[in-house]
């Protein structure tokens, strides 16, 4: 690659207008663009390519990997531009943090892409942007009243399973949570029960994720006020502590494994050698008692 600042050597960037066109200056070497941010999309589009081309075969950590790649970043920095405009008006979040949050889902893209796959970088990019401003929006905003206390510890919880992800590369047990925050395994359940409190999707988002490419699609704002067969979320879940020890250990057990591990109903029954039908009912059982403690 020209090195920066080589004086008449560097090849600079010919700015027109509100773009910028580079142009390289040989096989193997990357052109220096002076302002990245101001280079037509067109033009990004193609030089996008070039740059992938060479981020393969640079050495990571060297001035011309990063020089690469912070180019491609401030390149593309208007496809994050052009996904924050669609949550403009979602009514929480600054602008600025929503284009901030997007921007790490381009850095992400950015280096999991592979020219390879022959799929324009756009099309593999945008997808990235935007699911992590949904996640911004999932984690920054409750659905439900819950109790700061829980906040915080859904928090907790949540940076100790990305520690347990990067150390054993598996979503953590309860029972190792439980000895990581030096809690009860009780509390840690309360905490990931109070993340059920967050929302992540407009009235407009499908219920049927199979079924949203299809006109027989149902969006959120068309089964609002339905009966679900689940347990209904809660506004307080203070107390939900010690009415789960007022459970026997087999129903905690069950919650246990239904809510903190995540396993299905199969699994639950193949753990307890009973059948998926029983663990529904015994399931149902429990979470009718927990409803009926909480609306007591």
């Amino acid at each position: 690659m020209t090195e920066i600042g080589q004086g008449n050597a560097a090849i600079k960037a010919r700015a027109t207008g509100s773009s910028a066109v580079a142009t390289p200056v040989g096989a193997g070497e990357l052109p220096w663009i002076e302002d990245a941010g101001k280079v037509a999309p067109k033009d990004a589009r193609a030089l996008s390519k070039l740059f992938f081309d060479q981020l393969q075969v640079l050495e990571e950590g060297t001035r011309e990997y990063q020089y690469a790649r912070n180019t491609l970043i401030e390149m593309n920095l208007s496809l994050v531009q052009f996904a924050a405009g669609r949550f403009r008006n979602r009514g929480s979040g600054d602008m600025e943090d929503i284009v901030q949050v997007g921007t790490i889902g381009l850095i992400k893209a950015i280096d999991r892409f592979d020219l390879s796959r022959e799929v324009e970088f756009t099309s593999f990019a945008v997808p990235y942007i935007v699911g992590e401003i949904k996640r911004f929006f999932r984690d920054t905003t409750w659905a439900v009243h819950v109790p700061r206390r829980l906040q915080e510890l859904r928090v907790e919880i949540a940076k100790a399973k990305e520690q347990f992800a990067v150390g054993l590369d598996r979503e953590p047990t309860v029972k190792e949570l439980a000895a990581h925050l030096k809690l009860t395994e009780e509390e840690v359940i309360e905490g990931l029960v109070a993340s059920n409190g967050y929302t992540a999707g407009s009235l407009d988002m499908p219920t049927d994720a199979e079924a949203s490419s299809s006109n027989q699609a149902r969006v959120l704002a068309d089964v609002l006020g339905e009966p679900d067969a689940a347990m209904k979320k809660i506004e307080d879940l203070h107390t939900l502590a010690p009415l789960l020890e007022q459970l026997d250990e087999r129903e905690r057990r069950i919650i246990n494994m239904r809510f903190g591990q995540e396993m299905t109903q199969s699994q639950i029954g193949a753990e307890l050698g009973v059948s998926q039908m029983q663990v529904s009912r015994l399931l149902s059982r429990t979470l009718t008692k927990l409803r009926t403690g909480m609306l007591a």
